[in-house]
């Protein structure tokens, strides 16, 4: 019996032997293939999975953040219908503060003196009597000391909180007077959008960053203290007394010598004439050259591609009241993330009398996070450009090593307009000035 048991068991083993193996290999065929297979932490990755990704912190995506209505106006220049010299109607500038609340009772006040007072101490005491309560957002410390003769109650609340850099609201309703350190305001801006970048210009320069532009009705609100409405006040003062602003069109380019030689930038002088040569001003690192309109941006660009691939890496223009200064951020209107993306032209200029001639009298700097890079004294008359040779690409290379050849070089180009502000009403749209019209203008 034993014996036939052990010779049952030994048919069998080797029946289930052969049955596995076509069982392995039917569930083989059932699991897909695949060509590659990568392993991360422990998971399975291949073409057909689905990715997972690490929880990224509540940020402003990148495209979102870089959107600007401004940048199309900051970022285009149209060459081809490019106005040296433009007039514009002076208009008035007028800034509102906002959410004053309620108009204050119709009250007189008479010989009330208030000395070394805090501004809430002082109107307490001014408005004993009525039902209006002081109220402040935050504790203000200034103290003020004064008299008021004879006035209205509004007039004695403006002024005290004036003196004390105040703000206040007053709801009628609850019958509180609110007083703060900060306000908001309204600015109705020119029609002209030369004239509203330079304002923003101006504003952005004195640390205004909160600047809410309705590009659709032309106009601003800000936020701030007593110091930010003064600077305010001072930057709407000078643009409405200016008669002139000067703006700049830009080009600038990244050159590449297709030689192990860099570009011969004296070839100009034959390939244009010295006659289209005006000057030539050299910096710490670069030249400047004043040329003729007929080197422009097409012209240049041919004489560059002779010796050079050429590439457009930022393109913009800007403007400043007469006697300001401002600048142009590359990187802000970069064609894309360059080496040089961290470099700004920063620009000073008046026009006027010039040794007896009307002339545009510009000191241009180039500017990076690291410091100053170069900078040039640059008079010019209406018409001329500006052409900045010289600047080495690698003078914006931070790594010990790169790619770039030594020879290849950043070039600026520049074409200054001037902005007339005229006082005569009778100008109900900008007139630009050409053919005999610019030739008097120029000749004035």
């Amino acid at each position: 019996m034993n014996t036939i048991k052990k010779f049952f068991y030994l048919c069998i083993i080797p029946y289930a032997m052969c049955i596995l193996p076509g069982c392995t290999q039917t569930r083989q065929q059932d699991i897909p293939q695949y060509d590659n297979i990568t392993v991360v932490d422990q998971l399975v990755i291949d073409e057909n999975s689905v990715p997972i990704f690490p929880k990224k912190a509540a940020l402003t995506t990148d495209t979102a953040r870089r959107f600007s209505i401004e940048l199309p106006k900051r970022c285009e220049v149209d060459w081809n219908n490019q106005n040296v010299v433009s007039v514009v109607p002076s208009e008035h500038i007028e800034i509102i503060r906002l959410n004053t609340g309620d108009e204050l009772p119709e009250l007189q006040v008479s010989d009330y003196e208030f000395k070394d007072l805090t501004v809430r101490r002082a109107l307490d005491k001014l408005l004993e009597g009525t039902d209006i309560a002081v109220v402040e957002e935050s504790e203000l410390y200034e103290k003020i000391t004064g008299t008021i003769t004879a006035g209205e109650l509004s007039d004695a609340v403006e002024l005290m909180t004036k003196m004390g850099r105040a703000y206040y609201s007053y709801d009628a309703a609850a019958g509180e007077l609110t007083l703060s350190h900060r306000a908001k305001w309204l600015i109705k801006m020119p029609k002209n959008e030369t004239i509203i970048m330079a304002l923003l210009d101006a504003m952005h320069g004195a640390d205004m960053r909160n600047l809410l532009v309705n590009w659709h009705d032309k106009t601003v609100v800000f936020e701030g203290n007593y110091q930010t409405e003064r600077e305010v006040a001072k930057i709407i003062s000078d643009i409405s007394s200016k008669k002139y602003m000067i703006a700049w069109d830009i080009d600038v380019y990244r050159v590449y010598p297709r030689t192990d030689n860099p570009i011969v930038w004296m070839n100009m002088l034959p390939a244009f004439g010295d006659k289209n040569i005006r000057m030539s001003i050299p910096g710490v690192v670069g030249r400047a050259l004043v040329v003729s309109p007929e080197i422009n941006t097409k012209t240049l660009q041919e004489f560059m591609a002779q010796q050079a691939n050429v590439v457009l890496i930022s393109q913009g223009t800007f403007a400043i009241p007469n006697g300001w200064q401002s600048r142009f951020d590359i990187g802000q209107c970069g064609k894309e993330e360059r080496l040089e993306t961290d470099l700004i032209i920063g620009a000073t200029g008046t026009y006027g009398d010039f040794g007896g001639t009307n002339k545009i009298d510009a000191k241009i700097v180039l500017r990076t996070s690291q410091g100053e890079l170069s900078s040039f004294t640059i008079p010019s008359s209406i018409g001329d450009n500006y052409v900045i040779v010289g600047i080495p690409t690698h003078s914006f290379v931070t790594t010990p090593e790169t790619l770039v050849s030594p020879f290849a070089e950043l070039v600026v180009f520049m074409s200054p307009r001037v902005i007339s502000i005229a006082d005569n009403a009778g100008i109900q749209q900008s007139n630009e000035l050409i053919g005999d019209a610019l030739r008097d203008f120029l000749n004035d």
